[in-house]
This record gives structure tokens, C-alpha cells and sequence, in this order.
């Protein structure tokens, strides 16, 4: 399955630039991207981890598909908070989709599956983000961070407390159909996004 969006903010907060690119956020195999490429879609991030930890190798044919329509690919990781390692989660996916990618986009939302979620601490949830930044930088792979202002504070709390991520790529999701950023506003004091 595929969704197409226009929420790719590639945004360095500390610098107060930005650039916006429509993507496609792919989450299941998918092989037909001549007709996405003909339509002006040039960018596609792949889901790398499930977020009921499990590598997603059946997306490594889609991202090779990408690629052979000289495309651009990042992949993203939905982290599974529980029994599996951070270490092992991130082995697993750079085990798995190798150079295929230029960045990991590290999913920072609440988890649906059972037994899988962040917990109420906001120190607690902070640090395992650090945890998988420096595991992901650990094995020279650039990270980027993906969120919502809604789901940024609801697990680091109304004040966006987890300062640590201001030079990061966002991909920032505001699901409005309405290709624009008129409602972006960077908080640098708080260090963290938040729409009008």
C-alpha cells in the first residue's frame, strides 16, 4: 500500500530553512513508480521496521524498483518498545536494506500494537530516541525524525520536552489535503514543531 502526501519538511530548525517535496510514503511492496515518476513524484520513503518488531524485507524489492526509476529513497523505522533491543532492531534493518537508502526516518509516535508502546515517562521516552539515534549513527547512517506535533507531545509531554534532536530532518505529518506550510511555526526556544 502506498500514501501519497505532502508532509516531507526537511527542516533544519537551528537554520530556519526549509524545503518541501511531495513523497510517498510506502508501506507494503509496491512496484508501478514510471507512473508516480511521470506525475512529478520524485521522492519515496519505505517502511524499514514494523512497529511490531519485525524488519520489513519485503519492502527491499521496492526500494531496488525505486532505484531502477533513478529515484529517491529513505526508509523509516516504527520502533518496537519492548522485549527486542534497540541494538538489535537497528543490526537487523541496516543488516537488511544495506546502502539502499540515504536516510532513516525514526518513527516518534504512539504504537498500536500490543505491548509495543512508549511508556508515561517523557525521560524514559527521550532517552530511547537517543538510544536509537546513536545506534543508527553507530553504523554511519544519517537520521532523520518522524512526527506530528500531536504525537511529539503527547509522548514528550505539552512543553515538547526532549531537546536533544534540532538539527534533524523532519518529516513533519499534518494531514489537511492542503499542499502548503501556512501553518508551520518553529519554536526554537522549546525545540520542537508546532502548527498554528
Amino acid at each position: 500500500m502506498i500514501r501519497i502526501t505532502f508532509v516531507v519538511l526537511l527542516a533544519l530548525i537551528s537554520f530556519h530553512t526549509a524545503q518541501a517535496v511531495i513523497d510517498v510514503d510506502i508501506y507494503s511492496p509496491f512496484n508501478n513508480f514510471q507512473c508516480l515518476k511521470s506525475n512529478g513524484v520524485q521522492f519515496f520513503i519505505v517502511r524499514g521496521y514494523q512497529s511490531y518488531d519485525a524488519v520489513d524485507s519485503g519492502n527491499v524489492a521496492t526500494i531496488q524498483n525505486i532505484k531502477s526509476a533513478c529515484l529517491i529513497t529513505d526508509i523509516y523505522h516504527f520502533p518496537y518498545v519492548g522485549k527486542v533491543s534497540i541494538a538489535d532492531q537497528v543490526q537487523a534493518t541496516v543488516n537488511t536494506f544495506g546502502s539502499l537508502y540515504g536516510t532513516v526516518y525514526i518513527d516518534v509516535e504512539t504504537n498500536p500494537s500490543s505491548g509495543c508502546g512508549r511508556t508515561s515517562n517523557i525521560s524514559t521516552n527521550c532517552q530511547f530516541l537517543k538510544d536509537i539515534v546513536a545506534a543508527y549513527k553507530s553504523h554511519g547512517k544519517l537520521q532523520g525524525i518522524y512526527s506530528s506535533q500531536y504525537q511529539w507531545t503527547s509522548i514528550f509531554g505539552a512543553a515538547g520536552n526532549c531537546p536533544y534532536f534540532t538539527n534533524f530532518p523532519i518529516w513533519y505529518a499534518h494531514y489537511d489535503n492542503s499542499p502548503s506550510f501556512s501553518y508551520w511555526q518553529i519554536y526554537q526556544h522549546k525545540n520542537y514543531i508546532k502548527p498554528t
